[in-house]
């Protein structure tokens, strides 16, 4: 795949170099161990960024990279049988996995669950209260974040609440970040995500950010709650 045009780049910010395809590819490669990969290491993360979104019973809630679906399971319980919650992910073996968890804890019923980008959300104008989305954002090309977010944007409605845990490049410049970037930007097939400014690129496309913090795993995770004005 050809490099993309830097020019376009934040930066800072390293492009991604795969594509869709080899994206969607990884993916339902690994979905049958992400658990063990990631859920120790981002799950105490992910709780946070939840805890901050707050879902309440009878909202229409959307989780955009829901994997295997923990963080849907949490959302369908928060909402109630009198809300909805929705989900949205690139991988066909995620959205199966992910149906499946849903269906042992009886939560089926309360989600729907799309194989989709989020550049263009299939859902309508100003039909949901929030949406969430943990260790995806980054996933995206530089000029991608800004489209994934405006969708985000279009689908909330006034006042609705956004919630996006990401990997960060705020803070203090460490070996561990710069070994991650190096891998990233040379074994792009083997680490498909960089660390990204996630607040500022929240703010500048509209949202007014009302809670962020900084947490860590073995890089810095940025934990950010703003709302649609």
């Amino acid at each position: 795949m050809p490099v993309p045009d830097s020019t376009n780049a934040e930066p800072g910010v390293l492009r991604v170099l795969t594509t869709k395809a080899e994206t969607r590819a990884f993916y339902d490669k690994i979905a049958h161990v992400y658990d063990l990969l990631s859920e120790q290491t981002e799950g105490p993360l992910k709780h946070q960024g939840l805890q901050k979104l707050a879902a309440k019973p009878g909202e229409r809630v959307l989780e955009i990279g829901f994997g295997t679906g923990h963080c849907l399971v949490d959302l369908a319980k928060a909402v109630g049988v009198a809300g909805r919650a929705y989900g949205i992910d690139l991988s066909d073996k995620m959205v199966e996995l992910a149906r499946q968890n849903l269906a042992k804890q009886n939560l089926a019923d309360r989600v729907e669950l799309f194989c989709a980008d989020a550049t263009k959300l299939p859902l309508p104008d100003a039909s949901l209260d929030a949406v969430f989305s943990s260790f995806t954002l980054e996933l995206f090309d530089v000029p991608e974040i800004p489209l994934v977010l405006a969708e985000c944007r279009r689908v909330l409605k006034p006042g609705g609440r956004l919630a996006v845990v990401s990997v960060s490049k705020e803070g203090k410049e460490s070996l561990l970040v710069e070994a991650y970037e190096w891998t990233h930007k040379h074994f792009p097939n083997l680490m498909d995500c960089r660390p990204i400014f996630a607040r500022r690129a929240i703010e500048q496309s509209g949202f007014k950010v009302e809670d962020s913090n900084i947490g860590h795993m073995w890089v810095p995770v940025e934990i950010v709650l703003a709302r649609k004005v």
